[in-house]
């Protein structure tokens, strides 16, 4: 039974670095889908919450409940914290992470506006596109032809 567990506490553990692969990159898949959009700007604002504000993640909450239900010691501190010390530094300060993910935030939102921006200057500035009016030719190489019929040229 404890291998079941662990295995959960794995599927939680990819589940949350897919979430958070989301938070950071998903401006980058959400070009012209506006449903993912709006969701990866709500994740952007619980992410950059949850990584400022005291309350545990419940992802974090049930990967440590699963990893002590296998009978190992689940890690202290936030996801972030720990994996990332792991990746990058054994001291990196929470302050870092927590002004890391406003960066992350501010960044994404910034693709955002700069991406609706253009579409809205698109929109308004957007004029008919006029087609070319056919011309009349009264030449001699359309001497066969009946006079007054339109010929692109």
């Amino acid at each position: 039974m404890t291998h079941a567990y662990l295995c959960l506490a794995y599927l939680v553990l990819v589940i949350h670095l897919l979430f958070n692969g989301w938070v950071v990159f998903g401006a980058l898949l959400t070009d012209r889908r506006p449903r993912l959009e709006a969701l990866h700007i709500a994740a952007l604002f619980y992410g950059a919450i949850m990584e400022n504000v005291t309350w545990p993640c419940p992802l974090t909450v049930a990967q440590r409940w699963l990893v002590m239900a296998a009978g190992l010691i689940p890690y202290q501190g936030t996801f972030l914290v720990h994996y990332l010390s792991a990746l990058v530094s054994p001291t990196l300060p929470l302050a870092l992470l927590r002004w890391g993910a406003l960066a992350v935030c501010a960044v994404n939102l910034g693709v955002y506006a700069r991406r609706h921006g253009r579409a809205h200057l698109r929109a308004y500035h957007h004029l008919p596109i006029e087609r070319e009016r056919p011309k009349f030719s009264g030449s001699k190489a359309n001497a066969g032809k009946q006079r007054g019929q339109p010929t692109i040229s």
